[in-house]
């Protein structure tokens, strides 16, 4: 039963945020949160938390202590998933020509580069394309499918998109273009041409139930299951398949920028991915924390107040291509071009911003002069 007669209890003689707002706490099962105390041998409040949170006590221990090899799913219970193995498999190993359609956000950015660098640990390079948010929009688009057509793509997968881009899927199959889909933005029917795979854990057949990924999440457990086939096939690239597990610093990222909920297997992403992003063993992170100034990022607040807002500059006002490109490169030269190519337009993002809050501030004061009675 609910207790609501501490919700206004302070801890640690805090009760109210910086700004003054009371800090009040989410009323909790009293039993639950004591059952956690209990077996956790924790304080009250940490029992308090794991209830508020909807912890059940048999979860509690992987909920504070993730790990992939408790929490990673079974690529094949994502429909399409084995499916969209297959094909991109085939395209690797045949040499077709891949490209790979990514969203200008965080989210599209890490998806788009895990695929790179399997891709590139097998020799192959993807033709890259990322749409200019202002003329082109969100997602896929027919004119964009013509243009990778055009450039010889034999297969486009879409990552941190492509659910809903009807028109654009239907001029792929008019023009001959085969498409895999990697997305995991919400879906509330299926009238989706037909293509070659469409993975997204949300999609209203899924049974998953892994919808709480983002699309970076979803990647990386397409990683695994490549791997896994191509364990099965007997193939492998000269230096061996590649090890997923260098890209977590990018499955953290977009997980934490994409705000995807801090459940099940994202829990291990983030904890197991800060602790690889603090490496900086990726050469256009290593270059991107240089200009922002961290000689180490390895904590939430990097990823998403400091890391984030650069990588996504590009997307918002300048190249979107910029943040892909820095991700997936291991050239240090232009990684360090990008990275203050991106730290100088994150700069001009906040000037830009900064002057539309002046201005909205001037026009309120103004209206309220003029009727001081409308506030």
């Amino acid at each position: 039963m609910a207790d609501n007669s501490n919700i206004s209890a302070a801890y640690l003689g805090v009760s109210n945020s910086l700004s003054g707002k009371v800090w009040r706490q989410r009323p909790t099962d009293d039993a639950l949160a004591a059952e956690h105390a209990r077996r956790l041998n924790s304080s009250d409040l940490v029992g308090r938390l794991l209830a508020a949170r909807g912890v059940l006590p048999d979860e509690a221990q992987l909920f504070l202590n993730p790990t992939l090899k408790d929490l990673f799913p079974d690529p094949s219970t994502f429909a399409d998933m084995d499916k969209a193995t297959e094909v991109i498999l085939d395209a690797i190993v045949s040499g077709k020509k891949v490209a790979v359609f990514a969203d200008y956000d965080v989210d599209g950015g890490t998806s788009s580069a895990i695929l790179a660098r399997y891709f590139r640990a097998w020799g192959r390079e993807l033709i890259l394309y990322v749409p200019d948010r202002l003329t082109e929009g969100f997602g896929p688009t027919p004119g964009a499918f013509r243009a990778l057509k055009e450039m010889g793509a034999d297969l486009v997968v879409t990552v941190d998109c492509g659910a809903a881009a009807i028109a654009a899927l239907q001029t792929a199959n008019e023009i001959g273009l085969d498409v895999v889909v990697m997305d995991h933005h919400l879906m509330h029917d299926d009238n989706t041409p037909p293509i070659l795979a469409l993975v997204n854990p949300n999609r209203p057949d899924d049974k998953s139930g892994h919808g709480f990924l983002a699309a970076a999440g979803v990647v990386f457990v397409l990683a695994a299951s490549l791997n896994r086939l191509a364990r099965k096939r007997g193939v492998a690239p000269e230096g061996g398949l590649p090890d997923p597990m260098k890209w977590l610093d990018l499955a953290a990222l977009g997980t934490l920028c994409d705000m995807a909920p801090l459940k099940g297997v994202n829990r291990a992403f983030v904890t197991r991915g800060l602790a690889c992003l603090e490496r900086l063993e990726n050469a256009g992170l290593k270059a991107l924390a240089e200009v922002a100034g961290i000689e180490a990022p390895k904590s939430v607040y990097h990823a998403t107040f400091v890391l984030g807002p650069r990588l996504n500059a590009g997307g918002r006002i300048g190249d979107p291509w910029t943040a892909a490109k820095l991700l997936a490169t291991d050239d240090r030269a232009e990684a360090i071009q990008l990275a203050e190519k991106l730290n100088f337009q994150n700069q001009e993002r906040k000037e830009v911003e900064a002057g539309i809050q002046k201005a909205a501030i001037e026009q309120v004061e103004a209206r309220l002069k003029e009727r001081p009675d409308a506030g």
